[in-house]
């Protein structure tokens, strides 16, 4: 199922309606305290995107970050010492990136550019930059393919492409599929995407194997060097939702080493990095 044909006001919309991880913490918005806690939130839960990201890496580099949400990776890629430029579509969450940035001192390592990254050339000055920076945003784009062919120019030889997209062969489409799309497979892509974020009705969610994730980023010449597969949520919703971390019972008892394995093989995040 393509979404190709989903308006990108539909998208912008629905992130505006609700950033990602606003509701990570019950602190007043916009404050110390809340962009805190909404990072501890958001590392706890995904704790594998610290060492994704590799925020100390980049000391000192230059950052292009596609989708910053309400910018807990941005902050930390400048908190590390880089020079970051953030792009994202929707304004309600690129305002709170701002004010986070400004809570922080971090203003100065930030450039912040609004706008759809499917036409990133027209509002973004093409240059290289030392990595380029994607997590859990280009399969909410209409037009995925677009934004990595806009990708290569801001590459030069040596430039570090780390992308997340949703693993397709992972735990939660199981879920999904058994839970919400009552075992229609023919649906899937749709179920999925209706599915796939804490607010319900995403307009485009694209999922994808490890061997496509893979074809996705060397169809645009670049160099894959790593394919990993991580995150299940392994928390009743329930009580996560009211900020208590209390496991559903399949997975209370289950031994740690055996939980890793299957966030490596059946995990939803699909962690890609290659080279320009």
């Amino acid at each position: 199922m393509s979404f190709a044909n989903v308006e990108i006001s539909r998208v912008r919309d629905y992130w505006n309606d609700r950033p990602c991880n606003i509701r990570h913490s019950t602190a007043t918005v916009g404050t110390k305290e809340y962009f805190d806690e909404v990072e501890a939130r958001k590392y706890f839960v995904e704790y594998h995107i610290p060492g994704f990201a590799e925020f100390a890496l980049w000391r000192g580099k230059k950052v292009l970050e596609i989708g910053c949400g309400i910018g807990t990776d941005t902050i930390n890629f400048a908190r590390a010492g880089a020079q970051v430029t953030t792009v994202d579509l929707s304004e309600k969450s690129m305002e709170l990136a701002r004010q986070r940035a400004a809570v922080f001192g971090l203003e100065d390592h930030i450039r912040f550019c609004a706008g759809n990254a499917e036409q990133l050339s027209a509002f973004v000055p093409p240059e290289p930059y030392d990595l380029i920076y994607s997590f859990g945003v280009i399969h909410h784009t209409p037009n995925p393919e677009a934004v990595l062919e806009q990708l290569r120019k801001y590459t030069r030889p040596g430039t570090t492409v780390k992308i997340m997209v949703y693993h397709r062969r992972s735990w939660k489409v199981a879920w999904i599929l058994a839970t919400e799309g009552k075992g229609q497979f023919w649906k899937l892509q749709d179920v999925v995407a209706k599915n796939s974020e804490a607010q319900t009705g995403c307009p485009v969610t694209y999922t994808y194997t490890r061997r496509e994730g893979r074809q996705l980023l060397e169809r645009h010449g670049f160099r894959v060097t790593d394919v990993q597969a991580e995150h299940i949520f392994p928390y009743r919703i329930a009580d996560y939702v009211k900020y208590r971390y209390v496991k559903e019972w399949y997975f209370r008892w289950m031994p740690r080493p055996f939980f890793r394995l299957l966030e490596r093989r059946w995990g939803w995040h699909l962690l890609l990095t290659a080279q320009a």
